[in-house]
């Protein structure tokens, strides 16, 4: 079944509990969304309350992807670049399906939903994001429109003696 996407819904404490879950999950799954399993939801949730904090000044909006019982199954944040030579395109965070729904396209479905969002922001020319290196996530990205376009060498420790390049996409808009 297809996930639905909801632009700026309202936060409650549900989806606060699902995206932590959802967060939690992808991370121990080994997806690379900033932690390094293990890691449990009090470890997590202060990097949530940023995003939310970011939220509440409307510098960031979130996309959420629910299953057919109504669970957070997906999310992204769009974040508006506040360099204001740079306000012409935004970044894609924490960008993130559920285990248990992935195989399935909805990676791609997220991403063609956040697409859709950013292109009805105003003057909004392109999405950026990073990922980790190593895990074959530049394909997938690729494979959904971005382009590589910047790649850092080493610059994610993900252990002592386990360094991963930070690679840059980006999708042009128009």
């Amino acid at each position: 079944m297809p996930l639905t996407f909801t632009l700026d819904p309202a936060v409650t404490p549900a989806l606060r509990d699902g995206i932590l879950e959802l967060w939690t999950d992808v991370s121990n799954a080994g997806g690379s969304v900033g932690f390094v399993a293990p890691v449990s939801r009090d470890e997590i949730r202060p990097e949530l309350v940023r995003h939310l904090a970011q939220m509440a000044e409307g510098r960031t909006r979130l996309l959420v992807g629910r299953d057919e019982a109504g669970r957070v199954a997906a999310t992204a944040f769009l974040t508006r670049n506040t360099h204001r030579l740079m306000t012409h395109w935004v970044w894609l965070y924490t960008v993130m399906v559920h285990p248990r729904h992935q195989g399935r396209g909805h990676g791609r479905d997220l991403l063609a939903a956040a697409e859709d969002a950013a292109r009805g922001l105003d003057g909004i020319e392109a999405i950026r994001l990073t990922c980790r290196g190593g895990h074959g996530l530049e394909r997938f990205y690729a494979s959904c429109g971005y382009k590589e376009v910047g790649r850092v060498p080493d610059a994610i420790r993900v252990a002592p003696g386990d360094d991963r390049d930070e690679i840059v996409m980006l999708l042009p808009l128009a």
